[in-house]
């Protein structure tokens, strides 16, 4: 009996090991492609993510890492086979972030309306679970596919959607009071600069700086020069932009994809190579590498 037991416990060891060793291998290949991301080596992260998806295809993040990667290479189409498939596997903690995460490889070719759906699932669900900080945040990142597509007054909808969801923040202190009315001044400003309106645009910025000069947000002092570069590129001031968008955030992409962009209608090729080329060195998959990226490669293939 006790023979008989052994055996069946071995044969189970047996059994059991072969997956648990192909579940670990799986997970180490998924956090080798995140470390190669990030050191910006998108080529070797997307055999890691790749070899990971082969060893245990019901694993979440290596669908997610996978269909990241595919969409900083191009491959859009494929990528969001693995990115529907991600949202599928995804955790419950972690299922809005699989939306948010298909919605920008939409936005990557600017299919706004697209994008549009998988965010307006997650902002129904985090308002359903009363999570008002997470559903505003969403809202402004819909309103922001939105305004780069030139759907204006779908983006000062989903703005504005965000600015009165944070409203309902509990014990909101004055300083993420303050931010929220600086993120919609300056969206407002933004929407103006797109609708030409330069000295509308221009008062929204000035009250961003007014805001910032109130204090409590000194991480946001960034979106300043920022706002002002977006100014004066959509009323064609290049060179002021230029100017205003170089104090800004030089790790953001789609400020260095402005600057490239300033130099460009400028006709300054070199400086427009230059700034492109830093867009491309990022693997980031966010919203600014979405609307950035693909601009940058057409512009140095």
């Amino acid at each position: 009996m006790a023979r008989s037991l052994c055996t069946v416990l071995l044969v189970s060891l047996l059994l059991v090991s072969p997956a648990r060793a192909q579940n670990a291998d799986a997970s180490a290949m998924v956090k080798q492609g995140e470390k190669l991301l990030d050191e910006g080596n998108l080529d070797a992260a997307l055999e890691q993510f790749h070899a990971a998806v082969t060893a245990d295809p019901q694993r979440y993040d290596a669908q997610d890492g996978l269909g990241r990667a595919l969409d900083l290479a191009g491959s859009y189409q494929e990528a969001r086979q693995h990115l529907e498939r991600a949202i599928a596997l995804a955790p419950e903690d972690s299922k809005n972030q699989a939306l948010a995460t298909m919605a920008v490889s939409l936005a990557f070719e600017g299919r706004a309306e697209d994008a549009a759906r998988y965010y307006r699932r997650a902002f129904d669900a985090q308002m359903q679970a009363k999570d008002s900080a997470g559903a505003a945040a969403t809202a402004n990142a819909l309103a922001r596919v939105y305004l780069e597509a030139g759907m204006l007054d779908k983006a000062e909808q989903w703005y504005r959607t965000g600015y009165e969801t944070s409203k309902r923040l509990s014990h909101r202190p004055a300083s993420q009071a303050r931010l929220w009315e600086l993120r919609w001044q300056h969206a407002l400003g933004r929407i103006a600069a797109r609708r030409d309106r330069r000295a509308a645009a221009l008062q929204h910025a000035a009250v961003v700086k007014r805001l910032l000069d109130e204090g409590g947000n000194d991480n946001q002092r960034p979106a300043y020069p920022y706002l002002l570069g977006y100014i004066d590129y959509h009323t064609r001031h290049y060179r002021e932009a230029v100017a205003a968008l170089t104090r800004g955030d030089q790790n953001d992409v789609f400020v260095l994809g402005l600057i490239a962009q300033s130099y460009r209608r400028l006709g300054d090729r070199a400086h427009a190579r230059e700034y492109f080329e830093r867009v491309l060195a990022s693997t980031a998959h966010n919203l600014p590498a979405a609307f950035m990226r693909p601009v940058a490669r057409e512009y140095l293939k």
